[in-house]
């Protein structure tokens, strides 16, 4: 994961200091590209420990047209929970404690870390018992799942693009419209977190599967890592699908960024060796991808460095 690291130190040397959305501040760079041969080994980060379940189970989330929290906290994926309990908070429903600026304020001070761990874990229980409530609180809005299996067409219906990219890739491998977008600017305000991984376009030749993805804003430290694994999985899962062996996956980022209050954590991991990439197994038997489930899924010879913490910017 050499590639990886490469675009850390490139950030950090390189890059321009910048306000942001979350008011954390960043250091940024625009236009970058990293190139995984797939054959080489899973592209899972070995310079600290990856949650490689999150990733699997977020993956089965999108491609089931999922977009509610409470899939997720049934499996005890956490990754989306902040966005949901953000919409919670804000209502006028809600009459716990104060919560503006959650993410900040728990980053700078303990006492309020624990206590919106345990408003969290009170929200968390609430989506899981009340399924009104995680139908109203829980939802996300049209996010990745909705834009890649339920498209609205503007005629009333709705395009499945996963199924259809699938079967052009069966039925014509050197179309160069094997894509799938998830940026829909109709709808893009109803989602809780427009997508920062906005458009992937798969390639055929000789018998492998490639795939590019166009991603426009990427929190490098944390999400980076996830993004990697996720659409070298899902290169692999479709690859898997029609029949063709897993070729490469490539990422082009857009704003590229590393926030402030995570120099310190880059430096760290930067100072570790990497280690030997693992092997992908799916065993899922006759399942599509469709069908299959986050324990159909591992991976094999992961010997990561341990993880390092950091907040998530919300």
């Amino acid at each position: 994961m050499e590639q990886y690291l490469q675009l850390c130190r490139k950030i950090m040397h390189d890059g321009t200091d910048k306000g942001d959305r979350t008011g954390t501040g960043t250091r940024s760079i625009f236009g970058y590209q990293m190139r995984f041969t797939l054959e080489d080994g899973f592209p899972l980060l070995t310079t600290k420990k990856t949650a490689f379940r999150l990733i699997v189970s977020e993956l089965l989330w999108f491609l089931k047209g999922d977009t509610n929290v409470r899939t997720l906290i049934g499996e005890n994926n956490r990754i989306w929970d902040e966005w949901a309990f953000e919409k919670w908070a804000a209502s006028e429903e809600y009459d716990g404690p104060d919560m503006t600026d959650f993410g900040r304020r728990a980053a700078a001070d303990p006492e309020f870390k624990q206590l919106l761990d345990e408003q969290m874990d009170q929200f968390r229980a609430r989506i899981l018992d009340d399924e009104d409530f995680a139908g109203k609180y829980g939802d996300l809005g049209p996010v990745y799942g909705r834009q890649w299996r339920s498209w609205p067409d503007g005629k009333g219906g709705t395009i499945d693009q996963i199924r259809n990219v699938i079967e052009s890739i069966r039925s014509q491998p050197d179309s160069r419209r094997h894509i799938v977008s998830a940026w829909n600017p109709a709808e893009v305000e109803d989602m809780a977190l427009p997508p920062c991984h906005t458009l992937f376009q798969f390639y055929v030749a000789d018998g492998r599967l490639s795939c590019q993805l166009y991603q426009r804003s990427a929190d490098v430290f944390l999400g980076v890592p996830f993004n990697i694994a996720s659409y070298a999985l899902l290169t692999h899962l479709i690859a898997r699908e029609t029949g063709l062996q897993p070729g490469e996956f490539i990422h082009t980022l857009g704003d590229a960024h590393l926030y402030s209050n995570h120099f310190d954590q880059v430096e760290e991991q930067l100072s570790r060796t990497p280690r030997s990439l693992p092997n992908l197994v799916i065993d899922a038997g006759d399942k599509s991808i469709f069908e299959m489930e986050t324990a159909d899924i591992r991976v094999e010879g992961y010997d990561p460095h341990p993880k390092i913490k950091a907040p998530i910017a919300v």
